[in-house]
């Protein structure tokens, strides 16, 4: 695997619109890999940095029924060199989250039965808009950039998913094929793994998965890395099963909340980092890739209602 998206502030900072968010993330990333007594110290460092900011290491494993070995393995499982590392990043997340706070946002995205209709818009938006951001933020552009450039030597590329994975799939696959590119979206499982049995070197395979569990989607891009082609997981958690199958590894920043599901908050983050990947791809060729949208959209103008007349 030759990368993931996160970086931490160290080396994102600079280019980060929010570097302090950044731990946050990745603890968010991490906990579904986390031993059993990690993720107790996972959870309650989401549910208040602020709070752990200010504790000692001593009352935070008491806090989490644990010991102060495991919340030291847990820092280092996030990327962070000991305990003392961790206060720092959650006092700035916590800080972040109060301006946040401080400017109208909402206070949490869970969406509770006595929320006015209002209420759910504003929490849909705002937590929509942070998935954007915490992904904006924590993107590897090194990753990326490698993605990019396999993507524009392709002879062909192949994108697999499932369920609301694969109409991400689908919105990438249009993308490219509007540019002239050749590629295909898979949503079928026998279909993803004939078609990944027939790619070679100098071939493409994208997979997407918010859990980077679905069997079906790891299976269809572990044939397409063993026939030689170069291999792109896009999903929510580092150290996820697909990620083993991975050269190059693009991780989104969902946060699921009530009534959105991993199906629900993924899919405006992983359509984010698709666009991210078109357009450096189409970059590489900017003309021909303006030509080829340009004459794309003229070849469809007359089917819109009204421009028909004016078109003859």
């Amino acid at each position: 695997m030759v990368g993931a998206v996160f970086e931490g502030e160290r080396a994102q900072g600079a280019e980060s619109p929010r570097p302090a968010l950044s731990v946050l993330i990745r603890v968010r990333g991490a906990l579904p890999n986390l031993r059993p007594a990690e993720q107790r110290v996972a959870e309650a460092v989401l549910a208040d940095p602020a709070g752990v900011s200010e504790s000692s290491i001593t009352a935070v494993a008491r806090q989490c029924q644990t010991s102060e070995t495991t919340v030291l393995r847990f820092c280092r499982a996030i990327g962070l060199a000991g305990y003392p590392e961790l206060r720092i990043a959650l006092a700035r997340a916590a800080q972040w989250e109060e301006t946040d706070q401080s400017h109208g946002a909402p206070t949490t995205g869970q969406i509770s039965a006595t929320d006015s209709l209002r209420d759910v818009v504003d929490k849909i938006t705002h937590a929509d808009a942070r998935a954007i951001e915490d992904t904006a933020a924590a993107l590897n552009l090194t990753v990326l950039e490698a993605a990019v450039d396999a993507m524009v030597k392709a002879g062909r590329v192949d994108i697999y998913g499932a369920g609301a994975s694969a109409l991400v799939g689908h919105d990438l696959h249009q993308k490219l094929h509007r540019i002239g590119m050749v590629s295909f979206a898979w949503a079928d499982p026998h279909l993803s793994l004939t078609s990944a049995a027939v790619l070679s070197a100098g071939d493409v395979a994208v997979a997407i998965s918010h859990t980077g569990t679905t069997i079906d989607t790891i299976d269809a891009l572990a044939t397409a890395r063993n026939r030689g082609a170069t291999t792109i997981a896009i999903t929510n958690f580092n150290g996820s099963p697909i990620s083993a199958e991975a050269d190059h590894l693009l991780l989104t920043a969902a946060r699921e909340t009530t009534f959105r599901s991993g199906a629900m908050s993924s899919r405006i983050a992983q359509l984010a980092l698709v666009d991210c990947l078109f357009a450096g791809v189409a970059q590489r060729s900017y003309d021909k890739a303006i030509e080829a949208l340009e004459s794309t959209y003229a070849v469809v103008r007359s089917r819109h209602s009204g421009r028909r007349k004016r078109h003859t």
